[in-house]
């Protein structure tokens, strides 16, 4: 572990050793359960522990090795994990509201069930992880590691994506309305039954992806690469639009967005996603203080009491 602060290193391994006592004989499952952490723990070594359900309140774990780390059913508000190495660990059902995983490793991870409106994974590595059934409401993706992730049945609806690489992703069933989309390289990525209504999807590669059933509602596919695309049918097109830059399998068309009154159908499951993320911010900033708060009363505990003052000599009798 790096070195911490000292009221908040003591505060740390307490719970932990706490944790382990409480719950002693019970299933691995069950230990750290209930514990909260907050304050600064840069460069810790968490790897392989057991932390299921503990509170991150406002916490930084930048650097910090969560490798193979059981966090299942972890709660992330307004924490900050940047550059942390959560490869392999098992955050599923976790709460990631406001959390921060800017360049954070998490490359075959489990998230699926995760609830992270308003999460940050910019230029994370999400290669290979298990995202599916999750919220990823108004999730921030910019330039992230997506090759081979699984979003099958994950709520994406205003997520901001833009410039990742999603090679070979699965989207099955996902719903990726009002989504930044703009150029990602989905080559081999599966969209079948999958929702893009009101999207913006320019200058996207789709060379190999599956569009099977696939719903294109009011999106936007100017300058997108499709000419590889499988399982493309007129009648998608027929409710999006491009550009004289949108290339298509031979035999389809699409029409030109450019002056056109592209009607966008914004689904109430979007404003909810753009109210859940202003809350999450909310939630990140009171966590911040709350946290703050707790390093100071720690900070204040850790200071050794003042000795007594010894008693004053008597005085001597009056004759």
């Amino acid at each position: 572990m790096s070195r911490l602060g000292v009221p908040v290193a003591a505060l740390f391994l307490a719970a932990m050793a706490l944790g382990s006592q409480a719950h002693a004989g019970v299933e691995d499952k069950d230990v750290a359960r209930m514990i909260s952490f907050g304050g600064s723990c840069v460069n810790c070594e968490l790897s392989g522990r057991k932390l299921t359900g503990a509170r991150f309140m406002g916490a930084n774990f930048a650097k910090a090795n969560l490798i193979g780390a059981d966090l299942r059913g972890a709660s992330f508000f307004g924490s900050s994990f940047p550059n942390a190495d959560l490869s392999r660990a098992d955050l599923r059902g976790a709460e990631m509201r406001g959390a921060n995983f800017v360049h954070a490793v998490l490359t075959d991870a489990k998230l699926s069930g995760i609830e992270s409106s308003g999460a940050n994974f910019q230029s994370a590595d999400l290669s290979r992880a298990d995202l599916s059934s999750s919220e990823l409401h108004g999730a921030n993706m910019v330039a992230a590691n997506l090759e081979r992730a699984n979003f099958s049945s994950s709520e994406l609806i205003g997520a901001n994506m833009q410039s990742a690489s999603a090679r070979g992703a699965n989207f099955t069933s996902a719903e990726l309305n009002a989504a930044n989309l703009i150029g990602v390289n989905f080559s081999n990525a599966i969209f079948r039954n999958a929702e893009f209504t009101g999207s913006t999807l320019r200058g996207a590669i789709f060379t190999g992806a599956d569009f099977r059933n696939a719903d294109l509602s009011g999106a936007n596919l100017g300058g997108a690469d499709l000419s590889g695309a499988k399982g493309l049918d007129q009648d998608q097109l027929d409710e999006a639009c491009g550009d004289a830059g949108t290339r298509l399998p031979p035999g389809l068309s699409i029409r030109n967005c450019s002056g056109q009154n592209v009607r966008v159908r914004v689904s109430p499951d979007f404003r909810r996603a753009q109210a859940e993320a202003a809350r999450a911010e909310v939630e990140a900033h009171r966590a911040e203080i709350e946290a703050a708060a707790r390093m100071s009363a720690a900070a204040a505990m850790a200071k050794p009491p003042k000795p007594p003052k010894p008693p004053a000599a008597p005085k001597p009798p009056k004759y």
